[in-house]
């Protein structure tokens, strides 16, 4: 029999999957065969996860009633909501208001239901089987959680363990430990397909044996790399010449895509990079920390109000120049400026004059639509004045509308623009058909192997030493 075929019958298993080597077809391809009465229950780590499993199987044609797609956190929400006295939830905690503390605090509600074991036969009635996507990225808790569905629905479960870069306050899985001996082994996937689909079965290739020289502890020599693989050297200090570097690249085709890929520890830096890089864009959180903070902190009618708005819209657009833009503000107040107002100087006057949200949305879409102003943060932008025009008619709070926005982020997913700048953590999950590695000395194994996966074309590497990981 196949994987495919054993995802659908084993009652526990799991499957071992290289980037680019099909794991997303391969659970597509399996509930494609699925004819049972029951819909399969499929979650994963990550909304892009849940929008690139959709997306696939409806690519292939698979019936809606076959599947359910969910990620782990947004299914442990619904049953902490769904049976809150048995979770013993907190009602507040389901808003996600402080996320750090609200997840654990979900996820624990759904293992006090779960371990209960009340809700196994609802499960084994509402589900056929389950499958768990990207594995190799849940927390202890998140495993307890699955642990626990396991016991009333048949199980199988697919990541790769050199994948495992998220962080969390507790410790990931250990594939040997806590997932092959719970989840004995049914295969692995082997075939670059991500690259010979592109016509770079080279390079698919040597990603694969360098996965393998990785996954051993040893490390690989940048001057022995394909043709497809750039390497330039660079000194650590050098922004400049990563930031020329990331201007000049292009997309493989008219049509494709690039990923910048920088200091995961250096958010400014990386939204700086964006800010400087015409046609770039940044790569957001999913929980829109930027944005919700904002909403919950702007007061139109706050003395610092216009202040804030402009130092927030300069965060995610170019050539605002927050600082001289107040001061021809009060030039503009007295009388004392002699140039006319410009179109955005206007809208923010009449804010200061109205300081409601409406006139807040306008003094926003006129700073877009100044002249030689850039977005480079545009899904951030673009959910504020959603956000600011929904709470303009007093039915919610702004920042109320804010979090419905992130929310709504979080099930769309991180859609590509023609030049993305984000994190490995950001861009994970992610294909595009040009990579460029800007910080490769800052990265330890399995950060490298998901950075240097990310790109079916051709992978560009600024690196201080040929020698990876440093």
């Amino acid at each position: 029999m196949s994987i495919e075929d054993d995802l659908l019958v084993v009652r526990r298993g799991s499957v071992t999957a290289p980037a680019g080597c099909g794991k997303t077809h391969t659970i597509a391809a399996a509930l494609r065969q699925h004819r049972g009465h029951l819909p399969v229950l499929v979650l994963t780590h990550t909304n892009a996860g849940v929008c690139a499993l959709r997306l696939r199987l409806r690519s292939l044609g698979v019936p809606a009633s076959a599947y359910r797609v969910a990620t782990i956190d947004g299914f442990a929400k619904r049953l902490a909501a769904t049976f809150p006295r048995r979770s013993q939830i907190n009602p507040g905690v389901l808003e996600l208001n402080n996320p750090g503390a609200d997840y654990p605090a979900i996820s624990q509600a759904a293992i006090t239901v779960l371990e209960g074991r009340h809700l196994d036969g609802v499960l084994s009635a509402t589900y056929s089987r389950l499958l768990v996507d990207e594995y190799q990225d849940c927390s202890q808790t998140q495993h307890r959680i699955v642990n626990n569905l396991a016991l009333a629905l048949p199980t199988c479960i697919l990541g790769d363990p050199m994948q495992a870069i998220f962080g969390f306050a507790e410790r990931l899985v250990d594939w040997q430990a806590d997932v092959l001996t719970n989840y004995p082994s049914i295969g692995v996937l082997n075939i670059p397909w991500r690259w010979l689909n592109a016509g770079t079965g080279d390079l698919g290739t040597w990603l694969l044996g360098a996965r393998h020289e990785l996954e051993r502890g040893h490390k690989i020599d940048l001057r022995t790399l394909p043709q497809r693989i750039e390497c330039i050297q660079v000194a650590p200090d050098q922004g400049d010449i990563r930031r020329q570097v990331t201007m000049r690249i292009r997309a493989a085709t008219g049509q494709g895509s690039v990923l910048v890929i920088g200091d995961a520890r250096n958010v400014a830096g990386r939204h700086q990079l964006a800010g400087q890089t015409p046609g770039a864009t940044v790569v957001e959180t999913v929980d829109l920390r930027d944005l919700t903070s904002f909403g919950r902190n702007f007061d139109p009618i706050a003395a610092d109000a216009t202040a804030r708005l402009l130092n927030f819209a300069s965060s995610l657009m170019t050539n605002l120049a927050a600082a001289q833009t107040l001061q021809r503000l009060a030039s503009l107040r007295v009388g004392r400026a002699r140039n006319q107002a410009t179109q955005m100087e206007a809208a923010l006057l009449m804010f200061e004059e109205e300081r409601t949200l409406r006139a807040a949305h306008g003094a926003v879409m006129a700073m877009r639509e100044q002249e030689q102003v850039r977005v480079y943060r545009h899904e951030v932008l673009e959910r504020c004045l959603r956000a600011l025009e929904q709470a303009s008619d007093g039915r919610c709070s702004f920042h109320e509308a804010t979090i419905r926005e992130r929310e709504r982020f979080r099930q769309r997913g991180r859609p590509l623009a023609r030049k993305n700048v984000g994190s490995t953590l950001l861009l994970k999950g992610l294909e595009a058909e040009v990579a460029v590695i800007l910080h490769p000395e800052a990265m330890d194994a399995r950060h490298l192997y998901v950075a240097l996966t990310r790109a079916s074309h051709r992978i560009v590497v600024c690196s201080p030493t040929p020698v990876l990981p440093s």
